[in-house]
């Protein structure tokens, strides 16, 4: 299974558009560059839908037509753009490798495409494109692929957080969100299986502690998340643990995420990264 991670940043990205704190102004200087996140497996399932979409294409060199299906985490504009979909097909696209979508996520996310495309969306782009609703703990299947949904701390409504698996694969999707709830691991408790293969955490605050109730983490949170996992057998040695979603407020530079790689073992994505697994 292939894992691309097309964009790394928080809403604002990295540096922040409107921002000249001391650290933006550096991150213009040295090139630190963190494009809003999406994630892209085997080519035709993403994770989420940004505004740098249309970038992550060009930087990538990835298919975007061949995107069958997405699955949207929640309905923050940094997440899903959903004016760029309207751009599948009419005179805009030809040849597409799959002239079909299938977006997945929460009622507020199928709203939120209705609402940015009905102005503009051309019929036959309207329909080539099918809206699922999905709600924590109900599990999905399509294609290859089965999705259990957990529930996100978040401030949008009905935020979703994924396990993904295809064939003996499994991937477990944790971002945006703070602690998870007590409800998801009980959810995972009953689902089972073997330990994941990759595990994808919120590091949004990187070294800065989250307080209580925050819809972020960072490197303590991701560790307390970690060990809960564990002791439910479904992380271990094997197991990669990426951290990725950095805020320039979090200062994410080469040194500090070094830092983070040393001292927990994650792995700090960056922007055009890819994991086989």
């Amino acid at each position: 299974m292939k894992i691309e991670f097309l964009g790394t940043g928080a809403a604002e990205g990295v540096p922040a558009m409107f921002c000249n704190c001391a650290f933006c102004q550096r991150a213009r200087k040295e090139k630190i560059f963190r494009t809003r996140t999406q994630i892209l497996i085997d080519g035709e399932l993403s994770i989420d839908f940004p505004p740098d979409a249309y970038y992550h294409m060009y930087q990538s060199g990835a298919d975007f037509s061949a995107i069958r299906y997405l699955l949207v985490t929640h309905a923050h504009q940094d997440h899903f753009f959903a004016n760029d979909i309207m751009l599948r097909g009419y005179k805009f696209a030809s040849d597409m490798t799959s002239p079909e979508l299938d977006i997945f996520g929460s009622e507020e996310v199928c709203e939120i495409f209705c609402e940015s495309t009905r102005r503009e969306i051309k019929p036959d782009v309207k329909e080539s494109v099918r809206l699922y609703v999905l709600n924590a703990f109900e599990e999905a299947r399509f294609g290859d692929w089965r999705v259990y949904p957990l529930k996100a701390q978040h401030s949008s409504r009905d935020p979703l957080l994924f396990l993904i698996e295809k064939g003996d694969k499994r991937i477990l999707h944790l971002h945006d969100t703070g602690l998870l709830p007590e409800e998801d691991y009980e959810y995972l408790a009953k689902i089972g299986g073997k330990p994941v293969d990759l595990v994808t955490l919120d590091c949004t605050y990187v070294y800065n502690r989250a307080h209580e109730g925050a819809r972020h983490m960072g490197v303590y949170e991701d560790a307390e998340v970690l060990a809960r996992l564990k002791r439910l057998g479904l992380v271990d040695g094997h197991t990669k643990k990426v951290i990725s979603h950095f805020s320039h407020n979090s200062h994410p530079d080469g040194e500090l995420l070094r830092r983070a790689e040393k001292e927990f073992g994650f792995i700090a994505a960056y922007d055009g990264m890819t994991l086989e697994i």
